[in-house]
């Protein structure tokens, strides 16, 4: 597959390989971007900045909504590239596709309510006959830096903005996962955007993301990925505008008036989507000691059932891990715990990239699949004394980006809503439910700034204020 350089579909001799993570078979292959490549996407986007901001507000609303429409179109053919090349089932492809559409669809109607506003200025002390306003403009350059766990969801709520907000966007997609990405830019290009007002490059992001986001040229940078990339990308960027969608250790706190059964299907459903591998998936579910047995029976019970295969046989239910070496450390990860002290109650078992839902009881505090950010198909359990003792477990991380509780108290969830540091919360719900036009975004290690399309388009704009002096 060809990627898109400054108005053209261009090839290189040098390639990546893209593999099924199932059966590691090459998909396909895409351009390996050079230090030209490079220099050549910078020049054009900042010339198709300026084409992108002259775009009216309902032509950029068109677009997306074009492209929305189109991703509901070919709604199959997409799936399949997703899910053969990141590893997911086809249902949950086909579930991000539908999410990717809505996406769109959301960032095209904030396209439609960029506003400023009229300014008081004479509220000020002796000001008189000044009229002042504001204006939303482009940020200019926009580098998008996506991730692999969801390449065509992450990828639409970082372009979808910057289309809306007027910018010309360079996208890095993930070398793993880049062919939807790049399926995604034919359909937008199709759908009316001009021809400079995107170029997607693919390569390592030591090599092409990190040049990126040390230009000059660039005023706005949206990653999503780990908090070591995140931080070295903040210390090179210099005067910019970031956005740090990154790592997560996520809690689930039970506590005992909880109704179990929704408990055992909360954290099947955030622990094992798409392998464990979202930012937000339950990784450590912490549980008042009265219900601790009788909740684990049940929920071991449940995880014993789910079906991990081929992610393109539509009887699976979790799939690969998008490189064998990622599953290769969960197991690793699972086996030291056991060594120090954890019951491993079920799953674990790998093959290739494919691992079993794990579910481990009894760990503690100082093992690494608690501390860390495991990102793949395991749930740690923790015994809690009382409710407090939870809360204080549940902070116990650098991380902040979703946590959740159940109970059926009103006021244990406000507390918990009140104290707990994560930029989501959510009562009886599992941390990873999201819906696309929330704001979604970290506390402490997990970054700065906001995702969903209101939110965004705000980060991918910037005030200007104009006063008229009479």
């Amino acid at each position: 597959m060809k990627f898109y350089l400054a108005g053209q579909w261009v090839e290189r001799s040098e390639t990546i390989p893209v593999l099924n993570p199932f059966d590691q078979q090459v998909i396909d292959t895409v351009p390996k971007a050079t230090a030209s490549d490079i220099e050549e996407a910078l020049a054009a986007a900042t010339k198709g900045s300026d084409s992108m901001a002259a775009l009216s507000a309902y032509d950029r609303f068109l677009i997306l909504r074009k492209a929305a429409d189109r991703l509901r179109k070919d709604k199959e053919s997409l799936a399949t590239t997703l899910s053969a090349e990141e590893g997911k089932t086809l249902a949950e492809a086909r579930s991000e596709i539908d999410r990717s559409a809505q996406t769109l669809e959301l960032s095209g109607e904030e396209a439609k309510r960029l506003e400023g506003e009229v300014l008081p200025l004479d509220a000020g002390e002796g000001v008189q006959g000044k009229l002042g306003f504001t204006l939303r403009v482009p940020c200019g350059v926009v580098v998008a830096i996506s991730p692999f766990n969801f390449p065509l969801n992450l990828v639409c709520h970082k372009i979808g903005p910057a289309i809306a907000g007027g910018n010309a966007t360079i996208l890095k997609p993930a070398s793993d996962t880049p062919l939807v990405a790049i399926e995604l830019v034919k359909i937008l290009l199709e759908c009316g955007l001009p021809p400079l007002g995107i170029s997607v490059l693919t390569g390592s992001g030591r090599d092409v993301g990190e040049t990126l986001c040390q230009d000059t040229r660039v005023r706005k940078i949206s990653f999503t990925g780990s908090q070591e990339v995140g931080e070295r990308i903040c210390a090179i960027a210099g005067l910019k505008k970031v956005t740090m969608e990154l790592g997560s250790n996520s809690p689930l706190v039970v506590l005992p008036d909880a109704d179990l059964d929704r408990v055992v299907q909360g954290t099947v459903q955030s622990g094992y989507t798409n392998a464990g591998q979202v930012c937000i998936s339950a990784q450590r579910l912490i549980v008042v000691n009265e219900i601790h047995d009788e909740l684990l029976e049940k929920l071991a019970s449940k995880v014993n059932e789910i079906r991990a295969g081929n992610q393109l046989d539509e009887s699976s239910q979790v799939g690969p891990m998008v490189r064998p070496q990622d599953a290769q450390r969960v197991e690793d990860w699972i086996e030291k715990a056991v060594s120090q002290g954890a019951q491993l109650l079920c799953g674990g078992e790998r093959e290739g990239a494919l691992i079993q839902p794990a579910l481990l009881s009894e760990t503690t505090a100082d093992m690494t699949v608690v501390r860390e950010e495991l990102f793949g198909p395991a749930v740690a359990v923790l015994r809690a004394t009382d409710e407090e003792n939870a809360i204080r477990m549940a902070n116990d991380t650098r991380f902040g980006l979703s946590a959740s509780l159940f109970t059926r108290d009103l006021d244990r969830a406000l507390q918990f809503a009140k104290q707990v540091h994560s930029g989501n919360i959510h009562i009886n719900s599992g941390p990873a439910w999201r819906t696309d036009l929330m704001p979604y975004g970290g506390l402490k290690a997990s970054g700065m700034g906001k995702e969903g399309p209101k939110y965004a388009v705000q980060e991918m704009t910037e005030t200007k204020t104009i006063v008229f002096h009479s």
